[in-house]
């Protein structure tokens, strides 16, 4: 025998309930203009239940019974035909308009003040006048966002959709982050913020708007963001914005976050943060002044070990599988938490037949960060490999170190705890010295294959500029750009950021040594690989090379330097004949003249259908020494080609 159950009363939806209530207050609005004595009366919601919208318009705007009734009546032209048909009747044409001085003479309580600027209805732009007429005659119209909302529809602005974004709540956040978050929670429920900012400062831009969103949503508000480069222009256009996001702010309700990140803030931007009604919220890369009251958070991307923990909660069982490479993804990017997690989603850790899971985050990774940096400097593919590279074994040596540094900064920076009195001076930084082409750039490709890593050259001579302050900017948007990971910095002609500058003599000097300091600070913080290049390490003041981590000097090659160099410059496929690699050994340059030489020694072969011989190299030497204003010595290609007999 199956026991009885009570069945309960199942609650009617908010919809349902607020559309019956809404056509009740039609009805009675109509039986007043009809001279009943009935009177329209607020609406009343079920026990436990949400207001109806009419209700809740009323006390968020702080209407007054004439003002809710004129709202009413004029939703009720736009939604009930017989108030429509009254409307017309009254006014004694075929539009149903609705004019200040109808309502004064029709509606219960009426008075003069409810049609000011300054009160609700007009001020939070719930109602609108048709422009070329007097203010008693005017036709009257409901804004369709409030007509919207009466009907139960509760969606911002259309106007101000292509705008703003609405911001989640965020479903992962770094430790830091989630207190952070809630700390400006409190605060919020607290109303120790009032009508001042919060800034939120610091380069972890999904981290700020996370941080913002956690605190929105938790005081009830939604958040809505608006990006530097879609701020409205300054005149009518930001006046629109302003005047619709006030009442927005209290409909939906919602908080404003002013993203502006990187960006120095336009006019029309502060204008609009020293404006903007209520508690606002402005995320940026830079500490800002404004007039109003602001109170400032620092909201960096998370640190190493923070994003190691991430990436271990984001892959779940898979992150045992590949612990090491983790600690080196971790080490080397810097990703937002909301990042780290889409990237993880991004990658099926099941696909046994893709390439390791490792390669596979490792890639994504370098993806993802890849693209701000391409439009500030040059990226060179890095294919070199380390037999490619004909160095005295001490240079060598101080590669290799290099590149197992940036391999172990995670054990070494983390686990051991070098990094926990701070950062500063943590950056791994090198400088390359010697001739043109003694293998520079090369050994860059080298560690940059090594580590996996993109490599960007800068040419510092394009970066320095004679105007004060300008260099400084490129640098920054530089390094800015770069601080997501992933890639190795090159900064070429390091000469001529660089010099003997410890004496300041003008103020010429003076500013190059604040250029010098700015640089070198921005690499000994800068999380990856950053490695200065330069053909005259003299004229570099010993003050600025201390604070490299690593120098390395590209001497001129030897002679058997040189024929190792030659043995090794022709690929493997190059069909070759005869060639004496001591015989050109004796040519007195760089590897990088040997190659250019190599290679245009292949193209002519290749145009005589043979094999690269002694003599196609003879003729590209003399090319290349016509480029390069020297003269080939005698002695130099003396036995390179055998007379007849």
């Amino acid at each position: 025998m199956m026991a009885e159950r009570a069945v309960g009363v199942q609650p009617v939806p908010w919809q349902e309930r607020n559309q019956s209530a809404l056509v009740e207050e039609f009805a009675a609005l109509r039986r007043r203009l009809d001279g009943e004595s009935a009177a329209v009366r607020a609406s009343e919601g079920a026990p436990g239940g949400s207001p109806t919208a009419i209700d809740a318009l009323t006390e968020i705007f702080e209407l007054s019974a004439f003002e809710r009734e004129l709202l009413l009546l004029l939703a009720g032209v736009e939604m009930d035909s017989a108030l429509a048909a009254w409307v017309a009747e009254v006014a004694g044409g075929k539009r149903s308009e609705v004019t200040f001085s109808l309502a004064m003479a029709t509606l219960g309580n009426p008075h003069w003040s409810a049609l000011a600027a300054t009160a609700p209805l007009r001020r939070w732009r719930l109602i609108s006048l048709e422009a070329g007429h007097g203010l008693t005659t005017a036709p009257l119209h409901i804004e369709e966002r409030v007509l919207h909302y009466l009907a139960g529809t509760n969606r911002i602005d259309a106007r101000l959709e292509d705008v703003v974004f609405r911001k989640a709540p965020p479903e992962w956040m770094d430790d830091d982050h989630f207190r952070l978050g809630n700390e400006i929670l409190r605060r919020l429920e607290a109303d120790e913020v009032g009508d001042g900012i919060i800034h939120l400062c610091g380069d972890d831009e999904l981290g700020q708007e996370g941080v913002a969103s956690l605190a929105a949503h938790g005081s009830g508000r939604q958040l809505y963001v608006l990006r530097h480069e879609d701020t409205p222009t300054a005149g009518a256009e930001l006046e629109q914005f302003l005047h619709l996001w006030m009442r927005e702010r209290r409909l939906l309700p919602a908080t404003l976050l002013l993203q502006w990140g990187n960006e120095t803030p336009s006019a029309a931007a502060r204008q609009l943060a020293e404006r903007a009604p209520g508690t606002l919220m402005i995320a940026s890369r830079e500490p800002l002044r404004l007039h109003r009251a602001v109170e400032c958070h620092q909201v960096d991307k998370p640190a190493p070990a923070a994003q190691l923990r991430l990436w271990q909660d984001a892959l779940g069982p898979a992150a045992k599988d590949v612990p090491e490479s983790l600690g080196e993804i971790a080490q080397q990017f810097r990703l937002s938490a909301e990042t780290i997690v889409a990237i993880a989603g991004s990658v099926d850790a099941e696909n046994e037949d893709a390439e390791p899971l490792s390669a596979r985050l490792w890639n994504a990774c370098r993806v993802y960060s890849r693209p701000r940096l391409e439009v500030l400097a040059e990226r060179i593919v890095p294919t070199a490999k380390w037999d490619d590279l004909v160095l005295p074994e001490a240079q060598t040596l101080v590669l290799r170190q290099l590149a197992a540094q940036s391999r172990n900064r995670m054990t070494v920076y983390e686990t051991w705890g070098f990094a926990e009195h701070g950062r500063r001076g943590l950056g791994l930084s090198a400088l390359f010295s010697g001739p043109s082409g003694t293998g520079k750039t090369l050994a860059a490709e080298v560690l940059a294959a090594e580590l996996h890593l993109d490599l960007y050259r800068i040419d510092l001579s394009a970066v320095v500029s004679k105007y004060i302050g300008e260099t400084e900017k490129n640098l920054k948007q530089v390094f800015d750009a770069a601080e997501a990971g992933g890639c190795m910095l090159l900064f070429d002609e390091a000469d001529a950021l660089f010099g003997k500058r410890a004496e300041v003599k003008d103020s010429h000097d003076r500013y190059a040594n604040i250029e010098v300091g700015y640089l070198l600070q921005r690499m000994e913080n800068f999380l990856g690989l950053a490695i200065l290049t330069t053909n005259m390490k003299s004229t570099l003041d010993k003050s600025f090379q201390r604070r490299l981590r690593f120098t390395v000097d590209f001497p001129f090659p030897d002679a058997a330097q040189r024929q190792e160099i030659w043995a090794r410059v022709f690929p493997a496929r190059t069909p070759t004949k005869g060639l004496d690699y001591v015989r050109l050994a004796a040519l007195n340059m760089t590897g990088g003249n040997i190659r250019n030489i190599a290679l245009n020694a292949a193209f002519l072969a290749a145009d005589a259908k043979a094999p690269v011989a002694m003599a196609h190299i003879l003729q590209a030497a003399q090319l290349e020494a016509v480029k390069a204003e020297r003269p080939i010595a005698e002695m130099e290609i003396r036995g390179w080609i055998r007379e007849p007999r």
